[in-house]
């Protein structure tokens, strides 16, 4: 591919400035559009050292409005960053509604840096990949723009453009013995290069390559690549018509399932059983959440359930005796204003565990297919779109080394009302029962066939769902606390 590009392109100098000021203006123009119908953009430069990256940036934001862009600059990851899965770094800087984001290097350096130094092996390309196209796909699924360009220049004009930085005093730091090291590497790079294009580049995230031998030339191509894709966006956003979200059965199940029906509600504990049991369990945890520290293990753990299923209490029973420093509990309510700017997932992504600590999520992303979708909070095309979108984050944190349990705690009609009527009666309980529960209580049905649904779409091998039968309180707590040092103990 990079072979049969044409790198004697160029344009004059009087061209290039009345082309580049008429451009400026329209992007300027649509810059305030994009804010206006809440269009995310992600623009990602990659390419060649020395193939003019800064100052073609540069030139792409001059126009703009700075209030309303942001530049990363993409290096080796820190400390931070390397304790946590590879794209939580990325999923972290994915602009808000409205906003552009341009990435100086990206995500990319994994299918090229990584892989040339190899820190990436050859068997786990396809996964490192699978995982890249997945995060676009997610992103431009949810509305988001992204533009990809790769710079190429000839092996000679790298070294040119190297040897003139190094006989400039004021440039020569510029220059590093890695970059020359991958001067010398150009034809691994290029072989990365042709690989990475072929199997990242879609029909949602299309690669364009830019020839940046001439700065004027390339200049212009960038302008008019993104002017055209921000206006083929805004043309279809603008003739987008509303969307019923309740429409087209959202609130039926498409499978024939009947996971819950075969849950028996009855087991239970005796109270000294119980005790002993818990107190047992507790310690081994706690054991474990300092082995895991050791081993750099992190682990996930996902509560969801009816209402009064005893969430709370259960989450109290598994962190009792764990070491504070090394947990935190995630509680989830309904987005804020800049979560609501953001891909859905964006805000799970902020709270996922580094590696050696815990996360407890007290709800979750499944609030996606489960909440929204019964409440109508967001269309079926989307909670549909959401089982794929789970699966694919939960398989990436797996792949990273995660141990992920996900428990669903169950009660039936008559359990949960008696726990409502009680949370009314006892005044140090009043605060947990709202009319939105009794609300939620109504549609036991709907909410009843999501669950099915979501249970049987997103449990997989990497990270299974557990029904935790919870009519009795003290059988749920020993049931997690059994099946979250288990799922540990495996992993070690």
């Amino acid at each position: 591919m990079l072979e049969a590009i044409d790198l004697s392109r160029t344009v004059e100098k009087s061209e290039y400035k009345q082309e580049k000021d008429a451009l400026g203006m329209k992007l300027g123009a649509l810059q305030r559009s994009l804010l206006e119908h809440g269009v995310p953009v992600i623009v990602v430069f990659e390419g060649w050292d020395a193939a003019g990256k800064g100052t073609l940036i540069n030139r792409l934001i001059m126009p703009l409005d700075p209030r309303g862009f942001s530049v990363h600059s993409t290096l080796a990851p820190n400390d931070e960053e390397r304790l946590r899965p590879f794209l939580w770094r990325f999923w972290t800087k994915t602009p808000a509604r409205g906003r552009i984001a341009i990435f100086d290097r990206s995500w990319y350096r994994r299918l090229l840096n990584d892989r040339v130094d190899g820190e990436l092996k050859d068997e786990a390309m396809p996964a490192a990949e699978r995982d890249i196209v997945s995060f676009e796909r997610q992103l431009t699924d949810d509305g988001n723009i992204i533009l990809k360009f790769f710079l190429h220049i000839s092996k000679k004009e790298q070294k040119k453009r190297f040897e003139k930085l190094r006989n400039n005093p004021s440039t020569a730091w510029r220059v590093t013995d890695e970059d020359l090291k991958r001067q010398r590497q150009y034809g691994d790079y290029r072989d990365a290069a042709e690989a990475m294009l072929a199997a990242t580049d879609s029909d949602f995230a299309p690669w364009t390559i830019v020839e940046a031998e001439d700065r004027r030339f390339a200049s212009l191509k960038i302008f008019k690549a993104v002017i055209g894709a921000l206006e083929r966006k805004l043309e279809a956003v603008t003739e987008k018509k509303p969307r019923n979200r309740k429409a087209d059965g959202s609130n039926a199940a498409d499978l024939n399932v009947s996971i819950l029906a075969n849950v028996d509600l009855m087991q239970e504990l005796e109270r000294e059983d119980y005790r002993s049991r818990l107190k047992k369990q507790q310690r081994r945890l706690r054991e474990l959440e300092h082995e895991i520290y050791v081993q750099r293990k992190p682990v996930v753990i996902v509560y969801e359930g009816c209402d009064a299923a005893g969430k709370g209490g259960n989450i109290r029973r598994l962190t009792e005796r764990l070491d504070p420093r090394g947990y935190e509990v995630v509680p989830i309510a309904a987005p804020n204003d800049i979560e609501k700017a953001h891909h859905y997932l964006w805000r799970f992504w902020n709270e996922i565990p580094k590696a050696g600590h815990i996360s407890i999520f007290d709800r979750s992303w499944y609030g996606r297919v489960l909440v929204e979708r019964v409440e109508g909070f967001c269309s079926p095309g989307d909670w549909r779109r959401a089982y794929r979108e789970i699966n694919e984050m939960e398989q990436h944190i797996a792949a990273f080394g995660a141990v992920i349990c996900k428990f669903w705690l169950q009660i039936d009609q008559d359990e949960q009302l008696r726990r409502f009527k009680e949370r009314e009666q006892l005044p140090h309980k009043q605060w947990k029962i709202t009319d939105e529960d009794w609300r939620n209580r109504k549609q036991w049905d709907a909410y009843y066939a999501a669950v099915e649904e979501m249970l049987a779409r997103t449990s997989t091998p990497y990270a299974p769902w557990t029904v935790v039968e919870s009519n009795c309180k003290w059988f749920a707590r020993i049931k997690v606390l059994d099946s979250v040092i288990n799922a540990i103990e495996a992993a070690l």
